[in-house]
């Protein structure tokens, strides 16, 4: 296999230097290159031409954002964002993914961090899964589709008899992929909607929010105990697992945190497998992007423990990273495949 060679961008020479040295380590990846800022980062990384670039999120000059959308508009190359885990490095890093970041990791101790290592392994994996990341931006479909989403919300004019919940998981790439679906989703939607999306404590309320405020339905960070409500969707918290409960007729959250699975807290297989004991619900279960294989597990068990079960995963051509929509489909147990800015839609026709 080829070497990945690595540019790293960030203003503190301490950082540079700690981030080049846990890259270094691995036989696969060479650093070729550092850069102090983002116009530094631009001149770099048109002479040293990089696989892949870990780009720091607050930077004097030119900082990471504007750094990132240059490149992707101008130059693509996979990015890894490193970024301080405060609010405003969170709500910075999700606009990053926005704008074409693979994915991102955070400093365990704030913007200049004595704790690096605590990620080593974390930062190689990140860049060694952005050097396989389908970069390209998704298909534009016509306008026409735009009015299928439409017309297929308008359908929707009363609650089927059987209980649904929509259940989605996701990982790398995921951000993007959620406000291509969460956003197409009608107001007055007859479910509740149940998302995975593996992150850090910190970065799922900035998610939930940044998605509230783009779409119809509410969006809002899980909490336990409450009640599912149609037409909302909830967001699993970072470091916790989500699952749901029957109290009395009604079904409502149940965050926990024991172990981790695949070594993801939250899971998708534990929130799959939670709803597998209510057979009486229609779940309507969908993987999209992101790497490794969380959700298989849970969909088999759903699939096997109710007959009211519909699968969906993202196609590989709209995925960041296919690993978990394969993963899914290997077990043939996927009813339908489609691309992320059709799978509101796919969804819809479930009610």
């Amino acid at each position: 296999m080829d070497n990945i060679k690595v540019l790293v961008v960030d203003d503190s020479a301490f950082m540079r230097k700690v981030l080049s040295e846990m890259l270094n380590q691995h036989p696969r990846i060479h650093v070729v290159g550092t850069a102090r800022n983002g116009e530094d980062a631009l001149k770099k990384h048109i002479t040293l031409r990089p696989d892949v670039i870990t780009l720091d999120v607050e930077m004097p000059i030119m900082d990471g954002l504007q750094t990132l959308k240059y490149i992707m508009e101008k130059d693509p190359c996979p990015v890894v964002m490193v970024s301080s885990t405060t609010k405003v490095g969170a709500e910075n890093t999700l606009l990053a993914i926005e704008y074409g970041a693979v994915d991102f990791v955070t400093k365990p101790s704030g913007a200049i961090s004595l704790d690096m290592d605590k990620v080593r392994h974390l930062i190689i994996e990140k860049v060694l899964q952005a050097s396989k990341a389908n970069i390209r931006k998704p298909t534009l479909f016509k306008k026409e589709i735009e009015q299928e989403h439409k017309n297929r919300a308008m359908e929707i004019k009363k609650h089927s008899e059987m209980k649904k919940i929509i259940a989605i998981g996701t990982s790398t790439g995921g951000p993007r992929a959620l406000k291509d679906v969460i956003t197409n989703l009608p107001p007055k939607l007859p479910a509740p909607v149940l998302v995975v999306q593996h992150m850090p404590p910190g970065f799922t309320l900035s998610l939930a929010k940044r998605l509230d405020s783009l779409s119809e339905v509410d969006v809002k960070e899980a909490e336990d105990g409450e009640i599912l409500k149609n037409g909302t969707v909830y967001i699993a918290p970072g470091g916790y697992h989500l699952t749901v409960k029957k109290i009395g007729a009604v079904y409502a959250v149940h965050t926990h945190q024991e172990e981790a699975r695949r070594g993801h807290r939250p899971s998708v297989d534990v929130m799959f497998e939670s709803l597998a004991y209510f057979p009486e619900v229609e779940t309507i279960a969908v993987i999209m992007t992101g790497m490794g294989a969380d959700g298989t597990e849970g969909l088999i068990k759903l699939k096997q423990s109710t007959p009211n079960c519909y699968a969906i995963t993202e196609t590989e051509e709209s995925c960041t990273v296919f690993g978990m929509p394969r993963a899914a489909i290997q077990t043939k147990l996927v009813d339908e495949s489609a691309h992320v800015q059709l799978i509101s839609e796919r969804i819809l026709k479930r009610f």
